[in-house]
């Protein structure tokens, strides 16, 4: 059975709009299964969505992700509609809460219980694509006159998954999503994580495999490691130092405490460099793959093994077309 993979689009730095596109279609051609464009504080994500709709043909579409404290639900549920309708039913809702910092700090919206307004959320959006009167009643949001969207979706429910990490946020993406997007479980632990995710599947009346599951961790495909790796350690040190307690406490009950310790103090002592440079090798290859096409198809495989069902994937192919649809097949399979 072939792999599913996925591609993803960065949100900060500089971009060259041209060969995103480009990426995207070769991906599309290449037979990969999505590309998911994140969203912080920098890109929105349904702007690139929509060029990359009108440019592609096959491919899934997805966020990965977009918060749901800076637009409402409705909001959220006219853009994913609108975009579904555009690109004939390829889109994926990726949701998370993001934290703290970015949610009263960015977009100045208080970070009122994360769970209660991910279940609103969730819940407001599945009635708006279903055609459903708008008349909720939630803890958050009421919501009484009845609204209907004023356009036929091309679908009555886009696959919705979620980035969840404590345990009822779990709970809730096992018991009410289509897909579940674990973060920062290192792949030794990952096994063990998927299977304690799907038992509460099951538990909750739904068969083992109904919630897809994508990596926590991504594959590069790379002839310059070093580089790679760098990149690599980098965004482990800001997660780990930078993005509130959730990260940090995620990897702590992973048995990095210590290590989350060190990059913290070195971070603060002295810069993002310092943090980068105190993150173990045995935390990065734990946390991601950086290096050649054997040891990726081995790091998949393990992957499958634990139960993940789609891939994240970086091929670092230049302007080579050929080699990068050659390196998807392989990893494909």
């Amino acid at each position: 059975m072939a792999r599913k993979l996925a591609i993803g689009v960065n949100w900060q730095g500089r971009l060259d709009f041209k060969a995103v596109i480009e990426r995207a279609k070769l991906a599309d051609a290449a037979g990969i299964h999505s590309v998911w464009v994140a969203e912080a504080w920098g890109r929105d994500a349904f702007t690139l969505l929509t060029l990359l709709a009108e440019h592609t043909s096959k491919i899934q579409l997805a966020t990965s992700i977009v918060n749901i404290y800076s637009r409402t639900p409705a909001a959220l549920a006219q853009h994913f509609g609108t975009l579904d309708e555009l690109s004939n039913g390829r889109m994926i809702i990726g949701l998370g809460t993001s934290g703290p910092q970015v949610i009263e700090h960015f977009h100045g919206v208080p970070f009122n219980p994360p769970l209660t307004r991910m279940k609103e959320t969730v819940e407001i959006i599945n009635m708006i694509m279903a055609g459903t009167p708008l008349n909720y009643d939630g803890k958050l949001f009421k919501l009484k006159r009845g609204f209907t969207i004023r356009f036929e979706p091309v679908r009555k429910h886009i696959p919705v998954w979620i980035a969840s990490l404590n345990k009822k946020s779990v709970e809730f993406t096992a018991r009410q999503a289509d897909g579940w997007l674990p973060v920062m479980i290192p792949v030794s632990s990952l096994k063990g994580a998927i299977g304690d995710f799907r038992k509460i599947v099951t538990e909750g009346g739904r068969e083992p495999r109904a919630v897809e599951v994508k990596a926590p961790g991504g594959v590069t495909v790379t002839n310059n490691p070093e580089r790679a790796m760098a990149g690599h350690a980098g965004t482990v040190a800001f997660y780990a130092a930078r993005m509130g307690t959730f990260y940090s406490e995620q990897l702590t009950r992973f048995g990095f405490g210590d290590e989350v310790q060190k990059i913290k103090q070195a971070w603060d002592a002295g810069s993002a460099k310092a943090g980068t440079a105190a993150v173990p090798p045995k935390m990065l290859s734990e946390l991601g793959y950086v290096g050649g096409i054997e040891g990726a198809l081995d790091r998949l495989k393990q992957q499958e093994e634990a139960g993940v069902d789609l891939h994240p994937v970086e091929i670092e192919a230049g302007n080579n077309v050929a080699e990068f649809e050659k390196t998807v097949a392989r990893l494909i399979g």
